[in-house]
């Protein structure tokens, strides 16, 4: 595929995804203009549902890389649909070995690369302890780190539901509704040299807080008054 045409394909899949994440879920997304507007970007960002890459992809005012498991690439259509988007092909879910290398590589390209640290789905919603994976990414990067928080997700479509269940912007809101909160970005010079924990605990505070910013503006159903 020449680069001309998985630009456009990236660019006609993502704008059809932002039309169904916004009529099907009631996309919301504050924060767009504090992702770099060129060169590369590690996108650090919370880890709610199967709905997280693409949504949070849409909500990037750029094209974007990702991570993704090497047996989603078995299905010739979703695999195609996946390599358009820039997936990067590992092992396992989190930041292992083989996924530093694909995350560096795409980094030097100058492409933004989205990865989830806590290197597994919520399993309730809120947020899992970051894996230590990413202390070895951040040591390795010298490019603007973005936190980013995703909220409503979790109900939309969890680990444990098998299909998604949609909140249209239509019909009055309920808890499936979603949300995207970027973060302005950290210079990674600032924690690379921390020790793991401290590290650790910076870059949670920072998804943390989108986090709770995406659930700010998320919508809401309207409470009754009594």
């Amino acid at each position: 595929m020449s680069d001309t045409v998985h630009w456009l394909a990236y660019e006609f899949t993502a704008q059809f995804l932002t039309f169904a994440m916004t009529l099907g879920w009631s996309l919301r997304v504050t924060g767009r203009r504090n992702l770099p507007v060129s060169g590369p970007a590690l996108i650090i960002a919370n880890h709610q549902s199967f709905l997280d890459p693409p949504t949070i992809g849409v909500a990037c005012n750029r094209h974007i890389a990702y991570l993704a498991r090497k047996t989603l690439f078995n299905n010739p259509a979703f695999g195609f649909l996946i390599k358009t988007l820039n997936a990067v092909p590992i092992d396992q879910e989190g930041i292992a070995k083989d996924g530093i290398k694909g995350i560096l590589a795409r980094l030097e390209s100058g492409l933004p690369v989205l990865v989830f640290p806590e290197g597994a789905r919520s399993e309730n919603g809120g947020m899992l302890p970051l894996a230590p994976g990413i202390s070895l990414l951040i040591k390795r990067v010298r490019c603007p780190i973005v936190p980013v928080g995703i909220a409503g997700a979790f109900a939309a479509w969890n680990r444990y539901t098998p299909l998604p269940r949609m909140s249209p912007i239509f019909l009055p809101a309920t808890d499936r509704t979603i949300a995207v909160a970027i973060g302005e970005p950290r210079d990674a010079e600032s924690v690379a040299d921390l020790p793991r924990n401290e590290m650790i605990e910076v870059l949670t505070k920072d998804i943390a807080k989108m986090h709770g910013e995406a659930e700010r503006i998320r919508r809401k159903p309207r409470r009754h008054r009594p």
